[in-house]
């Protein structure tokens, strides 16, 4: 579980964040929905220790990120905006080393290796090196390293973003398989059709702010639209400047 209470960011004169307080519980599909710019990334980084809250707390599980970073870091595992993949490491590599770095031990780390190259559909790349990789095949990549410590609590930013139809498939493919194995998936979008596709749960941010949350038909039913666009287009407002 991922609690977030009442956090706050700002960059100069600009809050990024601005008392944002969701909870994300076990075997649920967590969204985060909002405009470029609403405070999404900017709050999925505090929860992974990334960047330090100006005030507010998060816990995942038992652990306090700000108070322990790197114990937090230890139960999550983190789809970020940018792959950051060493262009000269085959897809297995990447998967071991990061494997290596969580300290799973050597005998189960290349079982649950083969097991996300099978689920991920990284076969075919799985001893390509890196650097001539598509957009989906490095996004692919990075989230079989995300997962390979077998963490319980799951951040993903925007993960289909840019993907092709196939590479979306199998990712969101993942994230149901994940939820089934009761853990704990925050999805950030601001894609209507994969929150809507994805999510049990979604909390609408605009201008650093959580502005309404519930599932697609309450949320629907709240602003009194019948789809989940229109719905967002009333409760998320004019959008001003955040992130």
């Amino acid at each position: 579980m991922i609690q977030a209470e009442n956090l706050r960011k700002s960059f100069g004169t600009v809050y990024a964040v601005n008392g944002v307080s969701f909870t994300a519980p076990d075997g649920v599909v967590t969204g985060l929905l909002g405009p470029n710019g609403a405070g999404k990334t900017t709050s999925l980084r505090m929860v992974y220790g990334l960047m330090r809250p100006d005030s507010g707390t998060i816990r995942v599980d038992d652990c306090d990120v700000v108070a322990d970073p790197v114990g937090a870091q230890r139960k999550l595992g983190v789809l970020s905006d940018m792959s950051g993949l060493y262009p000269r490491l085959t897809s297995r590599e990447h998967i071991r080393y990061f494997g290596q770095l969580q300290g799973v031990p050597a005998d189960e780390l290349e079982k649950r290796m083969e097991k996300l190259i099978e689920i991920i559909d990284l076969k075919s790349i799985a001893d390509r090196r890196a650097g001539g990789f598509s957009h989906g095949e490095r996004t692919k990549v990075a989230l079989a390293r995300a997962l390979v410590h077998n963490p319980q609590n799951i951040l993903l930013d925007e993960p289909t973003n840019g993907l092709d139809v196939m590479s979306t498939r199998a990712v969101r493919e993942v994230i149901r398989h994940l939820k089934s194995e009761n853990r704990c998936v925050v999805f950030s979008s601001h894609v209507m059709q994969e929150v809507s596709a994805l999510c049990d749960r979604i909390v609408v941010i605009a201008r650093g702010r959580v502005v309404a949350e519930g599932s697609a038909g309450e949320l629907i039913e709240l602003s009194g639209k019948t789809t989940l666009e229109d719905a967002f287009v009333v409760l998320a407002g004019p959008q001003g400047e955040a992130e």
